[in-house]
């Protein structure tokens, strides 16, 4: 842990300038009570830091909550273990998932299953929310995947036991209201001629209508997101016992925001934590932290550490942007990292190639004393979208 400032306190051992100047920049916010807490996976965000820890007192900024609002991580572990996989080839397991559930930007479903009409059908009835103003297709997407380091995969914990885990958010509505309300935001700031070192760092004020706006559409889309990473997990579950032949017995599901907005009670007074890039990781509350592609992920349980607001890390964090992994990194890099694991071989998962992350090994580390290990998951199936 590193006090940068009174305001600022770190646990990225790993942190370039630029990241740490935006971290000190939304920690300087005259409402951000009593200070950020910045995750040891922190990198350049939107306004906020990905990897930030932030209390707000009677304001919300809605770019540090980010546009993927509710986005998170699912895990089931199976009664299977690894024997019971090599049947058959993993590629049909692959294959089998691909066609289950829609990947890549903008794709949906083309019917709604059962399930997922029982889903809707909940957000249909949450009242002062009106997601068709943001995007009528909506319920389509419920149950697929999106792009860039959304994923799903199949995975083998330290007893060869067989786990599902997928990490995905609340799809194309919720980056449309995520975006809508950061335009509010900021037109509030020009109106009232409030100047700010980052316009994306614009707030909404508890008590105005803008603001309540904002936390009826935040809550909907966070259980938007919940109920994708369900309805998917649904399918996947069935995928993997039509694999083997025999039903899936979960013993265990979690499912966990790591983009999310909650109330609650740090250092005597009741505040805002806007999570971006975080899990919630009270004392003994489960929790998921995947590494990047071709790397391990971990299923964790959490310290309550207070200084860290009970938080923990989402994953590994970026060490170079999209583009720049582009130029740099080959396909036959790609191909080395991913040496036996089932993926699709593509040149779109370039800019998710592990070496674009920071090493989920030292995330870890430096994230010691704000959760205990659980189980170590190595993937064996991959499946992402373009």
């Amino acid at each position: 842990m590193d006090k940068i400032s009174s305001r600022l306190i770190s646990w990225a051992s790993i942190l370039d300038d630029k990241t740490r100047a935006q971290a000190e920049l939304a920690s300087a916010m005259p409402f951000v009570f009593p200070h950020l807490a910045l995750m040891p996976d922190a990198h350049l965000g939107l306004g906020a830091t990905v990897g930030s820890v932030i209390p707000t007192l009677r304001a919300l900024m809605p770019a540090a909550v980010g546009v993927d609002i509710g986005c998170g991580m699912i895990a089931v572990r199976s009664q299977f273990v690894a024997e019971d996989l090599r049947q058959r080839p993993l590629a049909d397991l692959r294959h089998s998932i691909e066609r289950a559930i829609p990947l890549s930007a903008g794709q949906q479903n083309r019917e709604l299953t059962e399930t997922a009409a029982v889903r809707v059908a909940e957000l249909e009835a949450v009242p002062h929310v009106d997601p068709d103003a943001r995007m009528g297709r909506w319920r389509q997407q419920l149950g697929s995947l999106g792009s860039g380091n959304h994923f799903i995969e199949v995975s083998l914990d330290e007893l060869d036991r067989v786990w599902l885990f997928l990490h995905s958010g609340s799809r194309g509505v919720g980056n449309k209201m995520a975006q809508h309300h950061i335009k509010v935001a900021g037109r509030l700031m020009e109106r009232y001629w409030i100047d700010l070192p980052d316009r994306d760092l614009a707030y909404l004020v508890e008590g105005t209508e803008e603001f309540t706006a904002y936390l009826h559409d935040l809550r909907w889309a966070q259980r938007y997101a919940l109920l994708n990473r369900e309805e998917m997990m649904d399918r996947v579950v069935d995928c993997l016992g039509a694999f083997v032949g025999t039903d899936v017995v979960e013993a265990e599901r979690i499912n966990c925001h790591h983009n999310f907005t909650v109330q609650e009670r740090h250092f005597g007074k009741t505040v805002w934590v806007s999570r971006k890039g975080a899990i919630e990781a009270q004392s003994g509350q489960p929790g998921l932290i995947p590494g990047s592609m071709g790397t391990a992920s971990y299923v964790v349980e959490g310290r309550g550490n207070p200084v860290a607001l009970s938080s923990a890390p989402h994953g590994a964090g970026r060490m170079f942007s999209r583009t720049k992994a582009r130029q740099t990194f080959t396909r036959e890099q790609l191909r080395t990292a991913m040496a036996g694991i089932e993926y699709r071989d593509s040149d779109a998962f370039l800019d998710e190639i592990p070496a674009a992350y920071k090493d989920i090994d030292q995330v870890m580390l430096d994230a010691a004393d704000l959760v205990s290990v659980r189980h170590e998951l190595h993937q064996i199936v991959n499946v992402k979208g373009n």
